[in-house]
């Protein structure tokens, strides 16, 4: 099955993969991936950078919003293939080797089984090899505070909750946060459309997963391109107060 891929703005592409999404940013010849989706992905993947004018070898780098299985599963094969850096925020790094884990745990997805799309996103999990670890060897942290020297300029922004180590990334020219699963616009687990936080089993830490909506709303753009869900269009700062409610 093939990525579905909607361009978002010059050079930004939101590619939907089998229930996770990720982003490519492109100048020139040159790309920045922003996620890899599900180790299942993998060709999804590689097919998308096809798809809109590149290719592995022409990424600069991978930046990882949060090293979870389903948007970490393909950083450590361009790594290791292609030597492609991979980049997160500091205090994800060892998250990203798997020093430790900050997952959902299968104790708590069974004691969730009863709620509506749990069964079938384990299941669909289990396909896309979800359960599966795929550590970084060697991840590296953000080179600089600020915008970032990669297609895109994109500024990580640190957002914990989630994980310890949860960063967005906003592209201010562009009007554009990537939010990863610090805000969302669906979820297979969800009966609620629109701008959301993931339910709560996802959540290392929820409370600051909450307070971190108030670092989002802060982020001028129009445009939300969540780790899971469509690209939402309209004011970033709404988005983020509307998930607020929803939250309480």
């Amino acid at each position: 099955m093939r990525a579905d891929i909607h361009q978002v703005a010059d050079g930004t592409y939101l590619v939907h993969g089998s229930n996770t999404n990720w982003v490519i940013l492109t100048d020139g010849g040159a790309a920045t991936l922003v996620d890899t989706g599900y180790p299942g992905d993998r060709q999804r993947l590689l097919d998308s950078l096809t798809a809109v004018g590149s290719s592995p070898e022409a990424v600069a780098a991978v930046l990882i919003t949060h090293a979870h299985n389903d948007h970490l599963g393909s950083a450590e094969y361009l790594r290791h293939t292609y030597g492609t850096p991979v980049h997160l925020h500091e205090a994800e790094v060892p998250h990203a080797r798997r020093d430790f884990l900050q997952q959902v745990s299968v104790g708590q997805v069974v004691r969730n089984a009863w709620r509506p799309g749990v069964v079938p996103w384990l299941v669909h999990v289990l396909r896309v090899r979800g359960a599966e670890q795929h550590p970084v060897t060697a991840p590296e942290a953000f080179p600089r505070a600020g915008a970032l020297d990669l297609p895109g300029r994109p500024v990580p922004v640190h957002t914990p909750g989630h994980t310890d180590g949860h960063c967005v990334f906003h592209l201010p020219d562009a009007g554009i946060v990537i939010s990863g699963d610090a805000l969302v616009t669906g979820h297979a687990t969800s009966r609620v459309k629109g701008p959301q936080l993931l339910p709560g089993m996802f959540h290392h830490e929820r409370a600051r997963a909450v307070s971190s909506l108030d670092l989002i709303e802060a982020l001028d753009g129009g445009t939300l391109l969540p780790g899971h869900g469509p690209v939402h269009h309209g004011p970033v700062p709404e988005a983020a107060q509307r998930a607020r409610e929803r939250a309480f």
